[in-house]
């Protein structure tokens, strides 16, 4: 299915690592928070209204979602074009992925902090939305807005598309990162009441989500700093023989 056995191989862990971080991404500091407004902007009622359950929020919900996982799908095809591009160079840009996506894991860890990854890139939910089309824009924009909260867990999902150099690998693993942030979105505009109630119980949490996020990161920058992605996908083949047969 990803072309040889190597590469089919090491999917499994990426895309462990994909959907890990798109859950977190829906947790993280700053996306968790605008949930609420965001459904409301989108459906066009307040949140008090988006409680009464008389405004569905699912289908406007569902083309956001599309929204976001158009601009990650395309960036996931043009990261694993770049590192297709540099193959004689993986070793390098896969050291390079894993030195920068360290740093930003201490940063999550609170070891130090880097200002820009601090601030918060945020739209403010009107009283007016603009249906399915506009809740479609609106994911597109929440995409190529690069939220520092999710751009980090990005990243490190573009590097490791990148570093693969498949052009199916890449663009699977972005995709996957989309289910992992867009499914959350989903379930909380199907049962927006007990969403609510559930995102104000974790709000007390969101601090050591975050730090979660940096351990996260600090494990995938070592492992693509030593070269345990490949080691670990040896492993599997040599535990798992049928995994070959998925090539």
């Amino acid at each position: 299915m990803f072309g040889i056995e190597l590469v089919t191989a090491a999917f499994l862990p990426a895309a462990f690592v994909a959907l890990l971080a798109g859950i977190l991404s829906f947790l993280s500091p700053c996306v968790l928070p605008i949930v609420p407004p965001y459904l409301a902007y989108m459906t066009g009622v307040n949140v008090n209204g988006l409680k009464t359950g008389k405004h569905s929020a699912v289908l406007p919900a569902i083309f956001f979602v599309l929204g976001l996982s158009t601009v990650f799908l395309v960036m996931g095809f043009a990261a694993s074009a770049f590192g297709r591009a540099f193959l004689q160079y993986q070793d390098l840009l896969a050291k390079l992925a894993g030195i920068m996506i360290i740093v930003m894991g201490l940063h999550f860890l609170h070891v130090f902090r880097i200002p820009i990854l601090d601030q918060e890139a945020r739209i403010e939910a009107g009283k007016q939305g603009g249906g399915a089309f506009g809740a479609y824009l609106l994911g597109l924009a929440f995409a190529f807005g690069w939220t520092p909260c999710i751009g980090p867990q990005l990243g490190m999902i573009l590097s490791l598309a990148a570093t693969g150099g498949e052009l199916s690998r890449g663009t699977g693993l972005l995709a996957i990162y989309a289910l992992g942030l867009g499914i959350p979105f989903l379930l909380a505009a199907l049962f927006i009441e007990r969403a609510i109630g559930v995102m104000n119980r974790i709000k007390p949490y969101l601090k050591t989500i975050e730090r979660m996020m940096g351990l996260l990161l600090l494990v995938v920058g070592i492992m693509l700093l030593t070269g345990a992605f490949t080691n670990f996908s040896y492993w599997l083949l040599e535990t798992f023989p049928g995994l070959a047969q998925l090539g």
